[in-house]
């Protein structure tokens, strides 16, 4: 059975405000990095799936939209690889 890894990665709307984001950013600014703007804050997510390549992409679909991220509020893509 194909072995997959997989790789999510999930950040808010350019629409949503990201407080995490701005504190980071005030943060850089603080250590002289004042060059630094538009800091947004994210999650990266590394899944292992085994089976058929199709099945695969809509079980990463499903979970990507349904369990990792709030497609209201944040934008996901994914990677997939076989391993």
């Amino acid at each position: 059975m194909p072995h997959y890894t997989a790789k999510v990665y999930v950040t808010l709307k350019p629409s949503i405000l990201d407080p995490q984001g701005r504190t980071v950013e005030r943060a850089l600014s603080h250590l002289e990095h004042d060059n630094v703007s538009g800091v947004r804050i994210g999650k990266y997510i590394e899944l292992n799936l085994n089976g058929e390549k199709a099945e695969v992409e809509a079980q990463l679909r499903d979970i990507t939209e349904n369990v990792l991220s709030n497609p209201i509020m944040e934008d996901a893509r994914w990677e997939l690889n076989e391993a």
